[in-house]
């Protein structure tokens, strides 16, 4: 197993596992497969190799085969640069339980660390998620509020936990 920054060539393997996830995982998702599917290659291009340089996706790889994958976004306005926001996190079920989200997760805090002016990282989890938390907890990630009725879905409504990571202390005011 070994993560890595999805390339453009990735796009066509990205896209069809970010399809599955919407299909499979569906509370942990705003996104839905219908929504995806029509997308051009393009847009999958821009979320894993965003020119602009506010995004980046990681990889895990089983050999060749793309078995999961996470992103970082990263904020352009001055009142929120110092926080990047973990999203898209998604591991194949036949590769739950192998390391690769905690590789994956490792892999967005070391980039997080690494980028300039980056002091926190944030995440949403669909509450009930107890692997997802469990995951994001043991990575020093702390939960700092709930939001009912974060995601309308066909079984009713989600809640999404909000979770934060502290890269460096900054000064508060």
């Amino acid at each position: 197993m070994h993560v890595a920054l999805l390339q453009p060539s990735d796009a066509p393997r990205y896209r069809l596992l970010m399809l599955e996830a919407y299909e499979l995982a569906t509370d942990a998702f705003t996104s839905t497969a219908e929504e995806r599917v029509a997308e051009p290659e393009s847009f999958w291009v821009r979320r894993i190799a965003d020119p602009s340089g506010m995004s980046v996706a990681f990889g895990a790889f089983a050999g060749q085969q793309l078995v999961g994958t996470v992103a970082l976004e990263f904020s352009a306005k001055p009142k929120t640069r110092h926080k990047a926001h973990v999203i898209g996190m998604y591991v194949v079920p036949q590769a739950r339980g192998t390391g690769a989200g905690r590789a994956l997760i490792e892999a967005c805090i070391r980039y997080a660390s690494g980028k300039d002016g980056i002091l926190v990282l944030n995440l949403t989890v669909t509450e009930g998620n107890a692997p997802a938390v469990g995951l994001y907890r043991s990575a020093g990630f702390v939960a700092f509020g709930t939001e009912p009725m974060a995601v309308s879905t066909p079984g009713g409504f989600r809640a999404k936990v909000h979770m934060q990571r502290v890269i460096a202390r900054g000064t508060v005011v």
